[in-house]
């Protein structure tokens, strides 16, 4: 049996784990760090070997040798001592979704990736699939790896999912080598991450692009065309040997836009946009987005969309081409997007508490997200903010600061950048360290109609495990008020 080396023993290390003990591997998990009781109960459940707090370089080397490649966990930096060693002995590295999509069978993926808008799309499609009554896989960085579902599929007896909706990160992206998704959808490429890419924003989008890398003719790329970053990459050169490397794409393309004419749209891009839209003749009075994939059109008003908001208009724009590529029926898109629930921690109501409403959305981890969620939010708002900082720019953020929140909560361990770039804005500025506090704080200064806004712009990992940890926290603070 041959020898599987994966580093990182977080969700997608262990689905990693699990999928190779069931295909024929031994895998050895290696973390450099202490590992969370329940995930070592697990391996050791699964008799899978693993170590804590280290590596074991050459053990590591070995049996990549031996199995032609290892798997790494999207949080481990490709400099890492691990990863330099094993591609230093020629061993190749991927990301547990490049390890997972070989053992997916023929069925159909759409991908999702983006800098915002990736996990409520992932969700979206897949209830879209769901609701059409097709068995249907969510998985990816939308929280239950991608390796973990085979896995379990193959424990009871199931073939791979026929569907998958499958959300991936730049860091999963890194590490692909043949993965090919049916339906691509690259929602957007804003800064986020920069530390990770030596704050070189051109080394993030184009690991972004990465998912269309090796995509062919009979795919389809569903890309924002009023996205200037995705726009200069789907106008690159095809690579020689006729993939996408960085620039460029096979694929055919979907392009989205809200802000061309249906008519701009046609002649330039051929795909999606908006166009008023009036009831027996009288004046328009709502906006409807079309899509003009061959021999598949759709078209619904934004207002009959569940999800409301500029950024949820693409997002309901990328799910339906997708359904409407994999020929799902338009009466069945239609009452999907009507009746879809928004995901936990992404702009979620939590609770109103004598007229002031709070909402949870911790799933904003970089600045873009937070733009969208405070554009969308009528004022006043009490903003709560704050975390690890990833080398963001707060200038987008300036004028919506100034114009609609009256407090600013931060809650983070150090907060000295958000002070010194919001401060001279917002009334009022505080800190805190805690979730609890921070719902009381907001509490104690909101007024009617007020909203608490939690909308970090920050990672969770300064005073929280995670963003979902994060969020749990401020939500149960607030049933608690």
């Amino acid at each position: 049996m041959v020898p599987l080396p994966i580093l990182g023993a977080g969700e997608s290390g262990i689905g990693a784990a699990l999928l190779g003990a069931a295909c024929g591997y031994v895998p050895f998990v290696s973390d450099g760090g202490a590992l969370r009781a329940d995930r070592k109960a697990e391996l050791e459940a699964a008799g899978i070997a693993f170590e804590e707090g280290g590596h074991d370089l050459a053990r590591l080397v070995v049996a990549g040798q031996e199995a032609g490649f290892a798997v790494k966990s999207p949080g481990i930096k490709e400099d890492a001592p691990a990863v330099v060693a094993l591609r230093a002995a020629g061993v190749a590295v991927v990301s547990e979704i490049e390890f997972a999509s070989r053992f997916a069978g023929a069925g159909h993926v759409v991908a999702i990736t983006g800098s915002n808008g990736k996990t409520t799309t992932t969700a979206l499609v897949a209830a879209l699939l769901r609701d059409a009554g097709l068995d249907t896989a969510c998985v990816g960085n939308i929280g239950r790896s991608w390796a973990r579902d085979l896995a379990a599929r193959r424990a009871e007896g199931r073939p791979p999912a026929p569907y998958c909706s499958v959300e991936v990160s730049s860091f999963q992206l890194d590490g692909l080598d043949s993965f090919r998704p049916e339906v691509a959808i690259l929602l957007n490429i804003t800064p986020d991450h920069l530390d990770r890419y030596g704050y070189d924003l051109d080394r993030y989008a184009d690991s972004k692009w990465r998912i269309t890398a090796f995509q062919t003719p009979d795919d389809v790329l569903v890309l924002n065309a009023d996205d200037p970053l995705s726009l200069a990459r789907w106008a690159g050169r095809v690579a020689p040997d006729g993939t996408a490397s960085g620039p460029g794409t096979r694929a055919r393309v979907v392009a989205l836009s809200s802000e061309r004419t249906v008519e701009a749209v046609r002649a330039g891009l051929a795909a999606h946009g908006l166009q008023p839209w009036g009831v027996g003749g009288l004046a328009p009075s709502h906006l409807e987005f079309i899509l003009e994939i061959p021999d598949r059109p759709f078209a619904m008003t934004i207002q009959e969309l569940a999800l409301q908001g500029k950024h949820n208009v693409y997002n309901s724009m990328a799910a339906s081409v997708a359904a409407r590529v994999l020929e799902l029926r338009k009466e069945g898109i239609r009452e999907s997007l009507q009746r879809f629930d928004a995901i936990e921690h992404r702009m979620e109501f939590v609770q109103e508490v004598n007229a002031i409403r709070f909402i949870n959305d911790s799933k904003a981890t970089n600045v873009n997200s937070a733009w969208y969620a405070l554009e969308s939010v009528p004022g006043p708002i009490v903003w709560i903010a704050g975390g690890v900082d990833k080398g963001n720019d707060y200038t987008p953020l300036l004028h919506l600061v100034e114009e609609k929140v009256s407090h600013l909560i931060c809650l983070g361990a150090d907060n000295a950048k958000l002070i010194s770039t919001f401060g001279p804005l917002v009334p009022h500025v505080s800190e805190v360290r805690s979730a609890a506090d921070a719902v009381a704080q907001a509490y104690a200064v909101g007024t009617p109609r007020t909203t608490v806004l939690l909308s970090p712009a920050c990672a969770s990992f300064d005073l929280f495990g995670s963003y979902e940890e994060r969020g749990a926290a401020f939500k149960a603070a607030v049933r608690a008020l």
